[in-house]
């Protein structure tokens, strides 16, 4: 019997190792530090044995095989060891695509892409088709896989997912854009992230589709480098394209070879600001891709709810809007945060800095914000990069998501929108940015 280690007992982890049990394998769980309970119960139940709070070096390097869990890094000691005595090690990902035939619609990208494969999550649901949602959301797709029957999987898979994939390929593959992000991950070298994001197509085939944005400066300079075998289907907002999607005028046009083209209306998207049309665009892209008719993309479209912790209204009090997009951890999203805003911005930004270069967003907030809250333990960054723009005045460090919003209140008057849209990761101050999201939520309904 082989035995297959998984490296990391979270949700990709204990998902893997599930499907590993499943699949007949002699499998061991360790994680470096501490398990969920959640997670300990799903595996007794399936009679996996684990560890926790450490590796047990015999343990792990018997392994004929690891899976990685995304939160591990490739410099992690233990991974270097497996390395060194000629373990093969792969992702989640690639372990649960040996053992799944469904049709595989996968989105990458520095951001938009948890809104994007939403979009076509319930698109392909509003169709009447059996789609499964998994990868970085939802539940693992190793899990669903073990225990569940899909036709469809829309997979949203990070740049660590792909890290270790060799042989995974998707039917319909998509990379929203690529921005510096992670960078921390990568050897701060920007080519490293974005050959990890390329690896989503490195096996296409002519049958598969390929969508890209075009508008995009570092997609489209490194499509010139690879060969994609897929059909290619960019969009954009900056021109026409003969195969794609494109803005004109009032309206955008899907255009895919071999169906009748759609037309879809700015106005009656559900979801607003530019960038929600880069993703709405890539959607439709897909869903016509996959077959689906005119008029459910276009209802779905209009229908389908805001993502939580994306640009998600939260409450207006006392005349002031306040907006939870604590998933902007990088600066590309919170420049398109930023971007939509109408009104002048009380901006809560801050967390852990991942190499971010703060220039791209010197105009829009010279333009848009009046207060800057810094939201983090370590700020200096933000008041050497925002300091000479608002004034060293009109900002101020915080701890908690709840003085960040009592400041943020105190400055803000009528008319006014609080933004939370950190730039950052979340981990000095909170577990994950959705427990950032969630405090800042409870903290504006404690108003």
């Amino acid at each position: 019997m082989a035995r297959i280690v998984v490296l990391g007992g979270g949700e990709s982890g204990a998902g893997s190792a599930v499907l590993a049990k499943v699949k007949g394998f002699d499998v061991f769980v360790s994680d470096s530090g501490p398990i969920k309970d959640n997670y300990k119960e799903m595996m007794a139940k399936w009679e996996i044995p684990y560890e926790e709070k450490g590796h047990t070096e015999e343990k792990v390097l018997s392994a004929d095989e690891i899976i990685k869990s995304p939160g591990v890094p490739n410099s992690a000691p233990i991974v270097r060891k497996a390395e060194a005595k000629g373990i093969r090690i792969i992702s989640e990902i690639e372990f649960a695509a040996r053992y799944d035939s469904a049709k595989k619609i996968c989105i990458t990208g520095s951001n938009g892409k948890t809104t994007t494969t939403s979009l076509i999550y319930y698109l392909l649901q509003q169709a009447g088709l059996n789609v499964g949602l998994g990868g970085n959301i939802e539940k693992s797709y190793a899990y669903q896989v073990a225990t569940t029957h899909h036709d469809y999987y829309v997979l949203e898979i990070s740049s660590f997912q792909l890290d270790n994939c060799y042989e995974f390929k998707p039917d319909i593959a998509i990379i929203t854009n690529i921005t510096p992000d992670h960078l921390d991950r990568y050897e701060y070298k920007m080519e490293n992230y974005v050959k990890a994001k390329f690896r989503l197509v490195q096996n296409l085939s002519p049958e598969d589709c390929f969508i890209f944005d075009n508008d995009d400066e570092i997609t489209i300079s490194h499509l010139n480098q690879i060969v994609v075998r897929a059909q290619k289907l960019p969009f954009t907002q900056k021109g026409k394209v003969e195969e794609g999607a494109y803005v004109d005028g009032n309206k955008f046009v899907v255009k895919v070879p071999g169906k009748d083209d759609c037309e879809v209306y700015l106005e009656e998207l559900a979801l607003g600001g530019k960038h929600n049309i880069y993703n709405s665009m890539a959607a439709a892209l897909a869903a016509k891709a996959a077959g689906i008719d005119n008029k459910i993309i276009r209802n779905s479209l209009e229908t389908f709810k805001p993502i939580e912790h994306r640009l998600e209204p939260v409450l207006t009090v006392g005349g002031v809007e306040y907006i939870n997009d604590s998933k902007a951890t990088n600066v590309d999203a919170a420049w398109w945060a930023l971007e939509s805003m109408k009104k002048p911005v009380v901006w809560i930004a801050g967390g852990v800095d991942k190499g971010n270069d703060y220039s791209q967003l010197y105009d829009l907030v010279r333009k848009k914000v009046k207060f800057i809250v810094c939201l983090g333990k370590d700020n200096r960054k933000l008041h050497e990069c925002f300091g000479p723009i608002v004034g060293e005045d009109k900002m101020k460090d915080v701890l908690s998501a709840e003085e960040a919003v009592k400041v943020s209140a105190a400055e803000a008057v009528e008319g006014d929108v609080v933004l939370l849209s950190p730039c950052c990761a979340s981990f000095d101050l909170f577990h994950c940015m959705e427990e950032r999201g969630e405090k800042f939520k409870e903290a504006v309904r404690n108003l």
